[in-house]
This record gives structure tokens, C-alpha cells and sequence, in this order.
């Protein structure tokens, strides 16, 4: 059952915390379209897997699960990954799922988003569109159903009434073209129950989402950022996160605070194979990654858990160096590096595949309706 709210977070008194504010758990998705994850998938379920086991470390996991495809996972997962039957077209939770909201007495809802594809790069999403919906009623929590498309990965908020995103992405005409830069910013003080948006002008180069910034920034905690970074002066990213870091600089947060600012340098070009194109099964709904083609990488695009933070790795020159200064920025948490190339060759990275649940009073009892 659903429990269906017309009015909005910020009239109710819920907002979204911050992903370092403690956690439920963390929820995912199996992957296995053929035609976004190569080799049917499986390198990319080895892949989401590690990520599962370095998170369960530190809070509990929730993997959603293609009915037919819950006895292959169950195979591949750490036994405390606890799966649930969904259906979705791909899985990319951070997008296609709910963004959980609480209240200062700890009550639980979320907001379901309209979910277009990404601007439609592919067709069939109806089951990614609904996901959100779904989830929330198996949950048994209550839902806030927003009048925008927006994904998950588009926004970054510190829990106390700002939010960061980027105009490449929610200005672009293949999310809301009827609505204004003051309408899209209005509904997001309004779900989000945020004070301040900060508009950063671009995303990482070549990010197929249109800019999300889930992978060029992020907030550590109230009034420290951390920045996908390059020196680089011909680097096609390099204009971009100069910038953002222009914007970040002149800013303040909704607190009035000026923003601590932390580079983290980004991985060497990734590219793609041959083999690794010739992996893909494409069809009428596929979104091709040819040959040579670079991928959005960064480290930026990490996993905050309870008592840990999950970092994508390349085998790269920089992921040592990122590995250490992401840690110098959670000092009480571990910092733990997963190889997230298979990962990355979907379209995303780690940030991308989880959806944290935040800390309630009781998310299964009717006091979090």
C-alpha cells in the first residue's frame, strides 16, 4: 500500500539529509541488460558485487532483484546482502529510485521523481519510472510524487538547506523544457526542503547523464566540498572544474558559510577497447560506446557509509593519491578502494549504483508514514 501525499516535504517538515548523516542501510540494483553491460552482464555483477561486500561491511545492503535472477545472485552476493524482487529497467538506484526524506523526529518518506531515461537515451524505462513508487510502498513508507524529472545523481545537499547541481543538467531542454531556471529551483526548495541552490555552470566531460554533479562534487559535511580536479590545461575537463571551483569560491551555503573547497584529482583518460565495445549487445534502445571512446571517470563519484566510504578505483597513478586525500576528508570513517571499470563502462560509477536509506525511527512500522 501506498501512502500518497499531496502536499510537499517542506510543508510536512521533511528534508533530505545529507549522505554523511547515518544510515538504514543502502540499496542497489543486479544489473544485466545486455545492452548497457557487456558480456551479459557478468563483469558488471562481479563488479556491483564487490561494491556490496565492501558496503555490508559497514551497514546493511538491500539489492533489488529481477525475479528470474534472484537465485544468480544469491550465488554471487555475500550472504548478509539481504535481495529483494523488483522490477527496473537498468540499475541505476541513485537515479531511478526514491530520494528518502526524515523529519527532525526521525519519520521516513520519499520523494518519486519523474525518470525520462536521462533525457531518453534509451526507450523502455516505464519500469525505472515506477521503481520509485514501488519501492516505497514495499516499504510501506509514504511517497511525495514530484512534478519534475530529476535523478538522484543531478543533486548533492548538505542537510542543512543548501544543495548543489549543475545547469548542464537540470537546464538542459531533454529534462523540463516548459520550466524556467526559478520554477525548477522553487520545486527543489520545496522537496528537498533547501534554503540555497548552488548552480555550477558544467559536469565532468563526456558524463552521458548531461552533467550530473554526483560526479564532479560532492559535500564532505555542512561548508566543506570536494572537487573532481585537473592542472591539466588541455585536458577537456580542466575549463569545467576551474569553474566550479570559481562558483564554489564565490558562494555561500545557506548558513552564510563560505565553502571549504578540496581537489581531488581525477583519473588519467579512461578509454574504451575493442573488446570491451564489441561486448555490448546493441539494439533499437542501446546507447553505443564505441571504441576510444572516454569515460567519465572520477573519484569523486564515491559511496558514504555508516562507518566507511566506498571510492572508485582504475588502476590509475591517481587512485592512491585520491584514496589518501578522501581519507584525510573522513577522518572517522575507513576509506575502502573498489576496481569500478566495469562499473564506469555502464555509464556511472559507484555514487550511481547505491541509494542510502537514512536512519529512522522504525522504516517498517506505520510511525514513518
Amino acid at each position: 500500500m501506498t501512502y500518497y501525499f499531496n502536499s510537499t516535504p517542506r510543508e510536512d517538515g521533511f528534508f533530505m539529509p545529507g549522505e554523511f548523516a547515518p544510515h538504514e542501510g543502502c540499496w542497489m540494483l543486479w544489473p544485466e541488460r545486455p545492452d548497457v553491460w557487456r558480456e551479459n552482464a557478468r563483469p558488471a555483477q562481479e563488479a556491483f558485487a564487490q561494491v556490496a561486500a565492501a558496503i555490508s561491511r559497514f551497514e546493511p545492503v538491500f539489492m533489488g532483484v529481477h525475479p528470474e535472477k534472484i537465485s544468480l545472485a544469491r550465488r554471487m552476493l555475500p550472504a548478509e546482502v539481504q535481495l529483494f524482487p523488483f522490477k527496473y529497467n537498468d540499475a541505476w538506484i541513485r537515479d531511478n529510485g526514491p530520494t528518502f526524506v526524515i523529519s527532525r523526529d526521525g519519520r521516513l518518506r520519499g520523494i518519486d521523481w519523474d525518470f525520462n531515461a536521462w533525457g531518453g537515451l534509451y526507450q523502455d524505462f516505464k519500469e525505472d519510472d515506477a521503481l520509485a513508487s514501488h519501492l516505497l510502498s514495499y516499504l510501506q513508507v509514504g511517497r511525495y510524487k514530484a512534478p519534475l524529472v530529476l535523478e538522484g545523481g543531478a543533486i548533492d545537499v548538505d542537510g542543512e538547506g543548501t544543495v548543489i547541481v549543475t545547469a548542464q543538467n537540470l537546464l538542459h531542454p531533454n529534462r523540463n523544457p516548459t520550466l524556467s531556471r526559478g520554477q525548477i529551483e522553487d520545486h527543489l526548495k520545496r522537496y528537498l526542503n533547501v534554503d540555497k541552490v548552488i548552480w555550477i555552470p558544467r559536469g565532468v566531460f563526456r558524463d552521458e547523464t548531461d552533467g550530473h554533479i554526483d560526479n564532479l562534487c560532492c559535500f564532505v559535511r555542512p561548508g566543506v566540498v570536494a572537487l573532481t580536479w585537473t592542472d591539466d590545461e588541455h585536458d577537456p575537463q580542466y575549463e569545467s572544474s576551474h569553474l566550479a571551483f570559481q562558483t564554489l569560491s564565490e558562494e555561500t551555503d545557506a548558513q552564510g558559510r563560505k565553502l571549504e573547497i578540496h581537489k581531488i584529482h581525477q583519473p588519467d583518460p579512461i578509454i574504451t577497447t575493442a573488446a570491451e565495445a564489441a561486448g555490448l549487445a546493441i539494439t533499437e534502445n542501446s546507447w553505443p560506446r564505441p571504441e576510444n571512446t572516454r569515460l567519465a571517470g572520477s573519484y569523486i563519484n564515491y559511496y558514504v557509509a555508516n562507518g566507511g566510504v566506498i571510492v572508485p578505483q582504475f588502476k590509475d597513478p591517481h587512485d592512491e593519491p585520491a584514496l589518501e586525500k578522501i581519507q584525510l576528508l573522513f577522518p572517522e570513517r575507513e576509506v575502502v578502494g573498489v576496481y569500478a571499470r566495469e562499473i564506469l563502462l555502464g555509464g556511472g560509477n559507484i555514487h550511481c549504483i547505491t541509494q542510502q536509506q537514512p536512519q529512522s525511527l522504525d522504516f517498517s512500522s506505520s510511525s514513518s508514514k
